[in-house]
Parts: C-alpha cells; structure tokens; sequence
C-alpha cells in the first residue's frame, strides 16, 4: 500500500463526517457543499462554531478558537461566497460583540463555558486571562476584513485591530509561537487578497519571512523529538511566499512524512491533554484524520 491508500483506509475508518467531506474533496472529487453541510452542524444561532469543531475541547458553545477553526477549513476548500449563511453568520457573531475584550481589542482565546467539558489544559478559562498575543484575533480581524461589508460598524473597528496586532507583531520578533505566527500569516494574506494595507506590505512581508525562517525547527532529525515547527505549519502550497528559503527543508518533510507513517495509517500526534479525561482518544482519532489530510496534501504539493 502506498502513503496514500493507507491514510485513505485511516480516514474512512476513522473519520468524522466533515473530515471525510474534506477528505474526499481533495483527493475524490468530491463537492464543497458536501464539507459546508458537515461543517453547518457545528455552527451555533450566535453564527460561531462549538461542539468540538477544534479537537481539542469539546465545548458545544461558540468560541474564537472554534470559529477559527471554521474560517481555516472554509479557506482549504476555497469558499469565498460572503453571502452564505456560514460566512454572513461568522461575520455577524464576530461583529456582535460576544466572546470580545473590548478592553485589550481582542476576542478571548479561551471562554468561560470551556470548563464545563472535556479539554486539554491549555484550553482551560483563567479569570483575567489578557495574554492573548493576537490568537485568534489576528486572523479573525484578517476575515471581517475580506468578507465583511465596509459600510458595516463594525468594519473599521476590525481594520483597527488589525493595524494594532501588526504594530505589536513587528515591534516583539522573534516570538517563537506558531500558532500566533499563523494568525499573522492568515492576515497577511486576506489584506493582500481585499487589496486593504493596514501596514508598509513590503516590511509585514520581509517580517513574515524573517519570522518563519526563525521559527523552523531546522533540524531534520528532532523533528520526531516533541512537538516542534517543520514547514507544513506555515506552508501548503508552491506559491507560499516561504517556500524559497525553506526548499530543502519541505524536501526533508516529504521523506519525513513517508517515514513516519504508522501501521493503521494514520499519523502520531504529538501532544496529550495532560489530565484525566478520558475524551482525548476520541479527539486523538480526529486529530489523526486530520493529520491525514494535511500530510497528503503537502505530499500531493511538493513530493516527487
């Protein structure tokens, strides 16, 4: 069996729906309203996402993190239809102040109602918590900028946020976390498509580059050592502005990605809940499903 026609029999055995939607939208031909029908099930009447959309906590109520992770799967199949319930829902939850510090500009990272379900320590609500450092909010912002209507009240303020977030960025570099890293890539990305500068373009770039390149375990051989940054985490695609600098490395993770497979198909995930619940093997399947789909799509891109 090859890579693929292993992490195929892992997804349809052991995938959720909207991962088999996504599953068989990128490699079956498959049809995104089949991935939006799935994804509709974890969208709430406030328009955010829960029910464990993000693996890792299963709070049935809305969250940035969780809405998030629906504006990341909506941009894997690319879907751009701003009228769309599940876009015009998003925009509407993140415009109606739910779930937002309007103290510190941010949307909360994690939320109250986290506690009351299974999850993994880092999503547990910390009363005062204001270290947000822009996770989600620079992506979030990003969005309402490319699919939110100018004449909105609330457009402005996003594009204010989001010149915040960069100003703050640029002036903290390095800061060696991946999932802000993220944030500030996605941001980039959907100004650059809105056509909307919120920064000097040329220096959030060279910024952008500067921190990726810092941020890459480059080390081949510790990349099995924990959880640590290899290049699938910041690129996907050939025209990434990344790939240049990181062309051997994507080349070590194509190998990488072959070697590491496992028996069943499926891929080690390298982190736990550290606590009791005994959830985390469900969402550890999902988890694995996933790291199905990323890891054949990186190898669809950039393998020989």
């Amino acid at each position: 069996m090859t890579a693929f026609e292993k992490a195929r029999k892992y997804i349809y055995q052991h995938a959720r729906p909207l991962d088999l939607a996504r599953w068989q939208y990128h490699f079956e031909n498959g049809m995104k309203e089949a991935v939006l029908a799935a994804l509709e099930m974890y969208q709430n009447a406030d328009g955010g996402f829960g029910y464990g959309l993000e693996g890792d906590y299963f709070n049935p109520n809305s969250s940035p993190i969780q809405t998030w992770v629906a504006t990341e799967i909506l941009r894997e199949i690319n879907f751009t239809e701003a009228s769309h319930p599940i876009i015009s829902g998003i925009l509407g939850y993140l415009s109606s102040g739910r779930d937002f510090d309007a103290a510190h500009r941010q949307w909360l990272n994690t939320v109250p109602t986290n506690n009351d379900y299974p999850h993994a320590i880092w999503w547990t609500y910390k009363e005062g918590e204001v270290e947000f450092r822009y996770n989600p909010t620079a992506c979030l912002a990003g969005f309402f900028i490319k699919y939110g209507d100018r004449e909105n009240a609330f457009y402005n303020t996003a594009a204010e946020i989001a010149r915040e977030a960069v100003q703050f960025w640029i002036s903290d570099m390095p800061y060696a976390e991946q999932h802000i890293t993220s944030c500030f890539i996605r941001l980039y990305e959907y100004c650059t498509e809105a056509g909307v500068e919120i920064a000097d373009t040329n220096l959030y770039r060279q910024k952008l580059v500067e921190q990726v390149r810092y941020e890459l375990m480059r080390t081949a051989d510790q990349w099995d050592a924990g959880y640590v940054c290899m290049p699938s985490n910041f690129i996907s695609t050939k025209d990434s502005i990344f790939c240049a600098d990181n062309a051997e490395l994507i080349k070590k993770e194509c190998a990488h990605i072959v070697s590491c497979q496992l028996d069943d198909g499926s891929f080690e995930i390298p982190w736990k809940w550290w606590n009791d619940y005994g959830e985390f093997e469900v969402a550890r399947m999902w988890w694995k499903a996933d790291f199905c789909i990323r890891n054949m799509r990186f190898l669809r891109e950039f393998g020989a």
